[in-house]
């Protein structure tokens, strides 16, 4: 897990022993190995959630963070994504993805330093419920474009950030 307080920070939230709930957590950790240590990207994984998520997002400018998420409205694999205030767009069942936005609303309102841009990709899981440590089929088949995207969104905010495009637009 690799942290120093860059200003980009990729986390990935999810629940190790409940299949396709581990799916962020896979990701941030696959994100973390194929990122060169020269890219200035923090990449975390946590099982925390709430208010938790407090002090890990905390002085960061940009917040990527990749979680499960069971719309029912998508096939398993399928990617959300969500920008800042889309946080209310996506009604999911998830202990994690849906306390983000007012983790972040209380950050804000305490003076703390807060990301001011959010990206949020939520995995479509087919099972989040069911004892296991191994992805559903279906997940582990859609978990490369997954990657895939996820790395993309991570250099594009980093380019993004060294020409200083953060400071045009929230």
């Amino acid at each position: 897990m690799r942290s120093g307080k860059s200003n980009v920070l990729v986390l990935g939230l999810g629940n190790d022993i409940l299949t396709d709930d581990a799916i962020g957590l896979t990701v941030a950790r696959e994100v973390c190995a194929r990122l060169d240590d020269d890219e200035g990207i923090d990449v975390r994984w946590t099982t925390e959630m709430g208010l938790s998520l407090l002090d890990e997002i905390v002085d960061y400018r940009s917040l990527i963070l990749v979680d499960a998420a069971q719309t029912g409205r998508a096939p398993a694999g399928h990617l959300h994504e969500l920008v800042g205030n889309d946080l209310h767009v996506l009604p999911s069942v998830t202990p994690h993805f849906l306390g983000i936005g007012e983790t972040l609303a209380l950050g804000r309102l305490l003076g703390l330093p807060m990301p001011g841009r959010v990206r949020i990709f939520g995995v479509e899981v087919e099972d989040m419920r069911t004892l296991g440590t191994q992805l559903t089929s279906a997940l582990a088949r859609a978990l490369p474009g997954v990657i895939n995207t996820v790395l993309a969104a991570v250099r594009a905010e980093r380019q993004r950030q060294e020409i200083g495009a953060d400071l045009l637009t929230p």
